[in-house]
């Protein structure tokens, strides 16, 4: 069977699906590996590394992807490359079906088995093959880089000949898996971190990471399974916001990673509460690529507003591409070596695993929600 690995196309992405380490296994196991040139530079994966762990490398893209039984991506194609792609292969990615409509749409038409890995359920047995955990865990890190070299302030407390400094004061919102790494870096900087979810069963992760927890007492379970949050009733929306306000009013840095179901970024952050925000002070939105905790937020795109710094970023795990490109690959590696039997992927539709991640398979679109909001959105999504 042969794997291909495109270059990604998506405007400043560094990251690449498959990265030396993981091709030598793969060969290993009896798959061909065929490489864009080209496709990991970026992420600092030369040509010769991947030569030399077994790999093929081809310059035509075109080539590539129409002679490949199984394409790995980091980034949902685009039209062009499903079109590309020969029919009956197989895809895995991070897809963003919600996202890119029109793509899946292709992927179904071209008769494309394609594996979302954002859709691949949070399982104990998967938790080896989530790279929505992986890149997480790497936005998280990166977010609290961000916003100290934003800040006009140290972030640890400093005793010097003039006089103390005190830590900077930073409250992450959100204590998922980035969340939890944010609040981590930040202590390791020296910040005074304090931290809220909506799960309050997260109090003790918070706790132990050496920040404060703040939340409110829910009138119904914001708990969704598989580590997702469900959006909240009116009246704990409103409770949450007026303690949402008071925390942002007296810290110096905000960090927010609230998505429902990873997907639908909540606008917890209002304008007037920015407004009311210490001069200098910085807001990095994690949920940007969702759009936005916070109202004020411009994807892609770093603004002031009201003396208060606001980040979008939606693609940190690209600024990073050397180790998030090896934890991504990782995780790809393992979901294929999963169904991997007589050197060919096994398809088994009735594993849980592959029954939750399968997107387009037979001409068809299997992810329910998916297949609603195209059916709704209509022949020109």
């Amino acid at each position: 069977m042969k794997l291909v690995v495109p270059r990604e196309t998506r405007s400043g992405e560094s990251r690449v699906g498959l990265v030396p380490e993981s091709v030598k296994k793969l060969v290993q196991a009896g798959a061909t590996i065929v490489v864009q040139r080209g496709a990991g530079e970026a992420a600092a994966f030369p040509d010769a590394a991947y030569e030399a762990a077994g790999a093929t490398l081809e310059s035509d893209v075109g080539k590539l992807l129409a002679e490949g039984d199984f394409v790995c991506k980091v980034n949902a194609p685009s039209v062009a490359e499903a079109e590309q792609m020969r029919p009956g292969a197989m895809l895995i990615g991070a897809l963003y079906p919600s996202r890119h409509l029109a793509a899946v749409r292709k992927l179904a038409a071209r008769n494309i088995t394609s594996f979302a890995t954002d859709l691949i359920p949070r399982i104990t047995r998967a938790q080896s093959m989530d790279t929505l955990s992986s890149m997480a865990n790497v936005a998280g890190y990166r977010a609290v880089l961000l916003a100290a070299t934003a800040l006009p302030r140290y972030f640890p407390m400093l005793m010097t000949a003039a006089g103390t400094v005190t830590p900077v004061k930073v409250f992450i919102i959100g204590a998922g898996v980035a969340g939890l790494q944010a609040i981590a870096t930040a202590r390791r900087l020296g910040a005074a971190v304090t931290a809220t979810d909506v799960r309050p069963e997260v109090k003790e992760q918070i706790e132990s990471l050496g920040a404060k927890y703040v939340g409110i007492e829910l009138k119904e379970s914001a708990q969704a399974g598989g580590g997702y949050a469900k959006e909240l009733s009116a009246e704990d929306q409103a409770r949450q916001a007026q303690m949402l306000a008071d925390q942002c009013a007296v810290v110096d840095v905000v960090i927010t990673t609230a998505l429902i179901r990873g997907v639908f970024a909540p606008k917890l952050i209002k304008a007037e509460t920015v407004q009311k925000m210490k001069p200098g002070s910085v807001i990095v939105d994690l949920a940007a690529e969702g759009g936005g905790n916070c109202e004020l937020t411009e994807p892609d795109r770093t603004v002031v507003k009201h003396g208060v710094t606001i980040l979008g970023p939606t693609n940190l795990p690209s600024e990073v591409g050397h180790h998030a490109s090896l934890l991504f690959s990782r995780n790809l590696t393992t979901f294929v070596l999963t169904f991997w039997k007589d050197k060919q992927f096994n398809l088994d539709l009735n594993d849980d695993i592959l029954k939750g991640a399968t997107l387009t398979h037979a001409g068809q679109v299997l992810h329910a929600p998916t297949r609603e909001a195209i059916e709704k959105a209509g022949p020109n999504a």
